[in-house]
């Protein structure tokens, strides 16, 4: 997956919360790299992170690389209140990955009256500044745009 740099320089973005249980996610965009959570017991991938199996109750689990393809499952177009860091109209996606597990993301690429449900997107790891990398998503294939 290509690591892209954000060009603007804006104010900061708000801040994920990093703890023991999220902390291989944040570090695996930073590397490029979209992670899941895999139980080790019963093989089941979940996103959010938790520190227990909801199947097995198993609290050994590993980590699988996503190939960041998924479709638009959900979405919502953010229009207030604006805050500096973002462009609005905000469009935010709820994204079925093709591993099965469901991860919200920024969409980036194309216009909010062009947003439908099932457009196939592919996730970019965005590079905002040296403590934020996020995983945003395109379209697969673009026919509008920003």
């Amino acid at each position: 997956m290509n690591v892209i740099q954000a060009k603007e320089k804006r104010p900061p973005r708000p801040r994920p919360i990093i703890n023991d249980d999220t902390d291989f996610f944040w570090n695996g965009l930073k590397a490029g790299k979209l992670l899941i959570q895999k139980c080790t017991g019963c093989q089941v991938l979940r996103h959010p992170s938790s520190p227990m199996c909801p199947e097995c109750h198993s609290l050994d689990w590993g980590t699988i690389e996503a190939t960041g393809k998924g479709v638009i499952y959900s979405f919502v177009i953010m229009h207030h209140p604006e805050l500096p860091p973002f462009d609005y109209p905000n469009p935010i996606g709820l994204i079925e990955l093709e591993e099965g597990v469901r991860i919200v993301g920024g969409l980036t690429g194309i216009k909010p009256e062009e947003i439908k449900i099932g457009i196939p997107v592919q996730a970019e790891i965005t590079k905002f500044d040296d403590d934020l990398t996020l995983a945003m998503f395109r379209p697969v294939s673009n026919k509008g745009g920003n």
